[in-house]
């Protein structure tokens, strides 16, 4: 009945009536998502009548009405094939000011036209395979990066940046002809990169080094959003951009990576926003050729040296607070580097492992980024190793039972996934220096446990490209490769990997020496 009642207004009424049936219907659909089926043609005809509407000499406020039942409207595939033509998507295109001819962003009038029409062809883009066809054709992937040019430097146009980044995330997912286009073709690495700088408000103090401020504000919400959206567009544009062949494409890089590195250290409105943007700032660092990686480590400013040499003896007794600050900015900081950021993809990594769901989708990627970065990165990886793998004090309790990072990532050893339990596995082997550590790694993991033989085998099986390590073989390994394993041998509580407390076996020993004397 609504759809009889606004097509028929939008066929026969002026734009003022248009405006408030159409207004009425947006409000009472809002939130709908799946239509009636018997309604299908009225929908269709009621597309047919906005677009007509739309090529009128109509105001602003009843352009926008249109839009937004449109974009209702476009959530149902079914009647996008007969309204997605090339006029009407050249419509779209027009009113998002997405045309060449249009120079400039001036109208701030115009600006809710400019949205609605961007969200329009996000759902009918998404939705309708002859618009993707249509949007190749057309060239819109270079017409999205020419309005972002015009938005680059442009004060509260959030949204319209937002939404023509997420425009452009849909075509490059969708067509991977385009993402070659955006890399090479439309400059769209540095594009993007600037755009997020410009969300990020970033000052450079060096060439790869921004100015980070602990005490500022948190990103807005709407600069978050369009944050968020540019990591996901940058991701598809550099998703094949495992090796860097020359040495712009390796400057460019570093710069992205410079960037993220702002990002992780930052934070959004909610806790929430901040967690989801630094998951896509994961998630683009993945993608970055691991030798840019270095630049997530700086050397420590004059100032930041200067701090780091204070010592808790110097400061008074009662400046707790003081003191848990310096120890706190001691813990990221290594071998004269800031490590802030690794510390933060370290955090990150941890909550991942506490949400205990999604490994593959949310964990691996950061566990995949550290263990690349320890690799390739020496002071990443001894910093690291210091964090996940300290000193082994407590020899007394199982290795997997505890709330310390080495204790969750043991327990990652016996995970069903086995993507998840070799990541964890790699990651682990290379804090150890791979090979050549691993009779370090196997106390560190417990003596004889189920984790430790499991990771022996996962690592034989990465080492040697081997999809497959007869079981019984870990007991030799483990004896080649963890010099005076005899004398703990018979401390170890079997299945479990933990000593045995002196106690105990103090008792043992006396047990036995007693039954022998009974024997006797």
């Amino acid at each position: 009945m609504d759809e009889e009642r606004a097509l028929y207004i939008v066929r026969a009424g002026e734009a003022g009536a248009i405006e408030r049936v159409l207004r009425d219907y947006s409000d009472k659909h809002r939130a709908t998502f799946k239509f009636e089926p018997t309604d299908e043609d009225k929908r269709k005809k009621l597309c047919e009548g906005i677009f007509k509407v739309l090529v009128k000499d109509v105001p602003t406020t009843c352009q926008v009405s249109c839009l937004e039942v449109l974009r209702i409207l476009s959530r149902d595939k079914k009647i996008l094939v007969p309204v997605t033509t090339k006029e009407n998507m050249q419509i779209l295109l027009r009113l998002a000011k997405l045309n060449e001819l249009d120079d400039s962003l001036e109208k701030v009038s115009e600006f809710p036209v400019i949205v609605e029409s961007l969200k329009c062809l996000c759902n009918i883009v998404f939705n309708s395979q002859m618009a993707q066809q249509l949007s190749l054709e057309l060239n819109l992937a270079a017409k999205l990066c020419n309005l972002l040019r015009k938005c680059k430097d442009r004060k509260f146009i959030n949204d319209i940046k937002c939404f023509d980044l997420r425009l452009l995330f849909v075509l490059s997912l969708l067509h991977t002809d385009i993402r070659s286009q955006l890399r090479y073709e439309l400059q769209g690495l540095p594009l993007l990169t600037q755009i997020l700088e410009s969300a990020f408000s970033i000052k450079w103090t060096d060439e790869y080094e921004s100015a980070i401020d602990h005490n500022g504000p948190p990103l807005s919400p709407q600069e978050t959003d369009c944050a968020i959206e540019a990591l996901k567009a940058l991701f598809n544009v550099t998703v094949d951009s495992w090796k860097v062949h020359k040495e712009s494409d390796s400057h460019q890089f570093r710069v992205m990576a410079a960037v993220l590195r702002h990002c992780l250290l930052i934070v959004g409105p909610t806790e929430d926003k901040t967690e989801e943007l630094h998951s896509n700032a994961v998630n683009l660092l993945s993608n970055v050729p691991v030798s840019c990686l270095d630049v997530l480590i700086c050397p420590l400013t004059h100032e930041e040296t200067t701090h780091e040499a204070t010592t808790l003896d110097e400061l008074p007794s009662d400046k707790t607070a003081e003191k848990e600050t310096v120890l706190k900015n001691n813990t990221m900081v290594y071998n004269g580097m800031n490590m802030e950021a690794i510390h933060v993809l370290l955090n990150f990594m941890e909550k991942r492992i506490d949400k205990g769901s999604s490994y593959r989708e949310g964990l691996t990627p950061v566990l995949s980024l550290l263990t690349e970065c320890s690799r390739a990165h020496r002071n990443i990886r001894k910093y690291l190793k210091d964090q996940v793998l300290p000193p082994l004090r407590d020899v007394t309790n199982r290795p997997e039972v505890g709330s310390t990072v080495r204790n969750k990532l043991v327990r990652l050893m016996t995970h069903v996934d086995l993507g998840v339990k070799q990541i964890a596995a790699e990651f682990l082997f290379v804090l150890c220096k791979e090979r050549g550590r691993l009779n370090s790694l196997c106390p560190l993991l417990g003596y004889f446990s189920e984790g430790v033989c499991k990771i022996i085998l996962i690592i034989l099986a990465i080492s040697f490209h081997s999809s497959e390590v007869t079981s019984p073989s870990y007991i030799e390994l483990y004896q080649g490769m963890c010099p005076g394993w005899e004398r703990v041998a018979p401390l170890t509580l079997p299945d479990t990997g933990c000593i045995l407390a002196l106690y105990y076996i103090v008792r043992s020993y006396s047990t036995n020496q007693e039954r022998g004397r009974d024997q006797g």
